[in-house]
């Protein structure tokens, strides 16, 4: 019996269950991660578990049940246009090693899109829930996949023309899927029946800016006990109501366009960033009235955090600023990295910043700026972490990593 026990103890201890991962940005979306022990110190072959070789893509890495998802689009052929692959991947978080490699679709190379330099063909975010994995390439296609990598379903081509490639990652509420097409005219919000693929409504943008192309991930928020889907495009905040895609109300915010900011929803705010040309950051009540608004070193790329009564973010120069949440009142503001697309994460009582040259700085929240640790990756890095206990899943352009033990 006791050896029983003993074989049974040594069994559970030797593949410990990582906390999951299920989404861009998180359990709850917001960058926060109730994980412990994590690493303050490594290279990129230094305090690494292991690096596994992945397909281009800016797909931020998900995780459950010990299983790594992302997605990637692999070049097929030498031409100067060549054939695009859609695929998802996932691997094993223990060892990195990959499970499955699954093609979603294929497109033909002389269609692709032009994308930013900065951009892929495979950025947004995968999303698991009860075990079904849902992937999404902007208008190139969604689809939901078992976790064995078998089609379940998938949609056709969303017709919209995109601008600088795909971004938004979506989100699910009860029974549906939600994300935005916000390409180079005519752009909407849209709806899928999670189970089938159907689309159940769409809503057309009703702002009209002269550049209506955005990327930015919604956020679900609950407003007097009834859920609301925020969804930041060009021109303004927009809420919709889940079960019909009725506007509920809108915050505008001019010409604001190529909107990326996942906006946050604390202390009975929406905070939001309005992307190019000069970023404003507001802080806007449900309904739409702006409580306060900042425009020095507001986010274009990066994601904010709220911990506590403070708002933190950070330009895409850089540049990191700390506010009270409430009233918009700077704390402190400093230069703390290089150029950034990635968003802020919190974890294990610190926020890490990952720049796109690989460089991690790790700080303590509060009202003064205290530095942990930096550490080079030396690896070109724009996504963002996935996070469990002692470990953090950072994507480069060639490698994910797992950092940590």
């Amino acid at each position: 019996m006791k050896i029983t026990t003993l074989l049974c103890y040594c069994l559970i201890s030797s593949t410990l269950v990582l906390a999951d991962w299920p989404q861009f940005r998180g359990p709850h979306g917001n960058g926060h991660s109730s994980a412990s022990n994590l690493p303050t110190s490594w290279t990129n072959t230094e305090n690494v578990k292991w690096k596994t070789p992945v397909p281009e893509g800016w797909s931020s890495p998900i995780l459950a049940d010990n299983r790594i998802y992302l997605t990637a689009a692999q070049t097929m052929g030498g031409d100067d246009k060549p054939d695009l692959s859609l695929r998802t991947l996932c691997l094993n978080a223990e060892n990195g090693h990959m499970l499955w490699d699954k093609e979603i679709f294929s497109t033909v190379g002389h269609e692709l899109p032009r994308i930013h330099k900065k951009n892929s063909h495979a950025t947004p975010t995968p999303t698991i829930e009860n075990g079904k994995l849902y992937v999404h390439f902007g208008h190139q296609g969604t689809a939901q996949l078992d976790l064995d990598g078998t089609i379940l379903w998938k949609t056709k081509p969303l017709n919209y023309p995109p601008v600088h490639g795909q971004g938004c990652s979506p989100i699910i509420t009860g029974d549906r899927l939600f994300f935005s097409c916000d390409g180079a005219k005519n752009p909407f919000v849209i709806c899928l029946d999670k189970n089938t693929g159907k689309e159940l409504w769409r809503t057309k943008r009703t702002t009209n800016p002269k550049k209506t192309f955005s990327f930015c991930t919604p956020t679900l928020i609950t407003v007097s006990g009834k859920p609301q889907i925020v969804s930041p495009g060009s021109g303004a905040i927009f809420a919709y109501d889940p079960a019909s895609g009725k506007e509920l109300w809108t915050a505008p915010w001019g010409e604001g366009y190529s909107v990326v900011p996942k906006p946050l929803f604390e202390h009975g705010l929406i905070f939001a960033s309005s992307g190019f040309d000069r970023p404003v950051l507001m802080a806007v009540k449900p309904g739409g009235e702006v409580a306060w608004e900042i425009d020095r070193q507001a986010p274009h790329t990066p994601s904010m955090l709220v911990i506590g009564d403070e708002l933190y973010f950070i330009s895409d120069r850089g540049i990191m600023s700390c506010v009270d949440a409430r009233t918009g009142k700077n704390h402190w503001q400093e230069r703390t990295c290089g150029t950034i697309s990635a968003s802020l994460t919190f974890g294990d009582g610190k926020i890490y910043i990952q720049d796109e040259s690989g460089k991690c700085v790790i700080i303590k929240p509060g009202k003064t700026y205290r530095t942990v640790g930096e550490n080079e990756l030396n690896e070109r890095t724009l996504a963002s972490y996935a996070v469990s206990d002692g470990a953090l899943f950072i994507r480069g352009d060639k490698h994910l990593f797992r950092i940590g033990r």
